[in-house]
């Protein structure tokens, strides 16, 4: 038997499909944790005990809090390319909207883009969100600027889980983006 959660939704865009992370995803999670590409989404450099765990967390957000953060891919294969959804931890402000680009060679291509639209609306729509943010390193421009692609405003009056050094920016509501 391969572990899998149920019940979790799987969304589609043009080119893409957005499913619950699985074990198959692994492998490509952890690579992007060991390399330098994912400086602005881990508090420090982790070793593979570490990385398992936070892989633990991606899951078992969805079974505590009913969602969480979709790997997506190409429709027409099933390789991880990144991932994106809401997150909302114990302890955090607000709601959240994170996004991660896993390979370089998956960049440049809208597909996080994509990826985020389709999530952000599932969260807004399916789940009932009035209000979300995403919480982005000041130096990590790409974020910052797919941000603003997505129409999201910074907020510097919006609390920052941890007290970390952020810029907060929250994302209009859907009928405010018509």
């Amino acid at each position: 038997m391969t572990p899998a959660l149920v019940n979790t939704p799987v969304l589609t865009t043009a080119r893409l499909t957005l499913r619950a992370p699985a074990i198959c995803d692994w492998q490509a999670f952890k690579t992007f944790l060991l390399s330098p590409r994912s400086e602005f989404v881990r508090p420090e450099v982790l070793d593979e005990g570490k990385i398992w765990r936070s892989f633990g967390h991606a899951i078992g957000h969805w079974v505590l809090r009913g969602f969480g953060n979709f790997v997506f891919s190409l429709k027409d294969t099933d390789k991880a390319l990144g991932m994106a959804g809401g997150w909302y931890p114990a302890g955090w402000p607000e709601q959240e909207i994170g996004w991660s680009v896993w390979t370089a060679e998956a960049e440049g291509k809208g597909y996080a883009t994509e990826a985020v639209i389709a999530a952000r609306d599932h969260l807004f729509h399916d789940l009932g969100w009035e209000t979300a943010v995403s919480y982005i390193d000041p130096d990590n421009t790409r974020s910052i600027a797919l941000a603003e692609r997505l129409g999201a405003v910074r907020d510097d009056a919006a609390a920052r889980p941890d007290g970390r050094p952020c810029h907060v920016y929250r994302h209009p509501k859907p009928e405010a983006r018509q």
